[in-house]
């Protein structure tokens, strides 16, 4: 994506989370179990998103060098929690959208400015909005840019994290195919000569593959499935 596309879309599933969670919540209730977060309720997911949103509103808006001056917000009962949640959205976007994407921020991440929060926020909005879409029974697609990059995201930001010495011992390349961006990824490049397995699905679907929300049965695979779902689950972000 380019960066000029963060915030518009952001702005976008924002708005789809909102209106998701509404309509969840009219159909089955604020205790309706999240499938693609074991444990969690609609309630949870919904304080969640605007937990997190709320945190890097306070980065970007205090332009924080590190998070100690954060101060976390009470859990809103739940009848509050929808009008909460969007305040939270409004005011992240609101944050972003006076920032410079290369002005210097706090992130875990070894890159630290605003660009990283944009594009982390996109991507963690995009996947608990199909959290709750998923509860509603109404998955929408992720358009084939917001898929790749988050693929790309995922590769680049989130398996070196989980896994900072390299992949795991027995680790087998596994190539991710977009068939609506036709393009090709790799997890594991290089650490044997062939791959155990080509996944092929769109940008979204491996996406969401590779975060644990849809199974591989989603996909088109050629080879091991068994082991590609393997090599995914050693990229433990929990």
């Amino acid at each position: 994506m380019e960066l000029s596309g963060y915030l518009p879309e952001l702005r976008r599933v924002d708005a789809r989370f909102a209106d998701a969670a509404a309509e969840a919540v009219l159909a089955r209730g604020w205790a309706a179990p999240v499938p693609g977060c074991p444990g969690w309720t609609l309630a949870d997911l919904v304080a969640h998103l605007g937990e997190v949103q709320h945190f890097w509103a306070f980065v970007v808006r205090t332009r924080a060098t590190d998070p100690g001056g954060y101060v976390e917000p009470a859990r809103r009962p739940d009848d509050e929690l929808l009008a909460w949640a969007a305040a939270q959205s409004a005011e992240l976007e609101t944050v972003l959208a006076a920032a410079d994407p290369a002005e210097g921020v706090w992130t875990w991440a070894p890159r630290k400015d605003v660009g990283f929060v944009l594009r982390r926020q996109v991507q963690e909005a995009v996947v608990h909005t199909v959290d709750v879409e998923q509860v509603l029974g109404d998955v929408r697609p992720i358009p084939a840019d917001v898929g790749l990059d988050g693929l790309d995201e995922w590769l680049e930001v989130m398996v070196p994290g989980a896994l900072p010495d390299g992949p795991p011992e027995g680790a087998h390349p596994v190539v991710l195919h977009a068939i609506d961006a036709g393009v090709e990824r790799t997890l594991f490049a290089g650490s044997r000569p062939q791959p155990v397995a080509t996944l092929r699905g769109t940008a979204g679907d491996l996406l969401l593959a590779c975060w644990r929300r849809v199974p591989l049965e989603v996909l088109t695979v050629d080879g091991d499935g068994l082991q590609a779902a393997a090599m995914i689950a050693a990229v433990d972000l929990s």
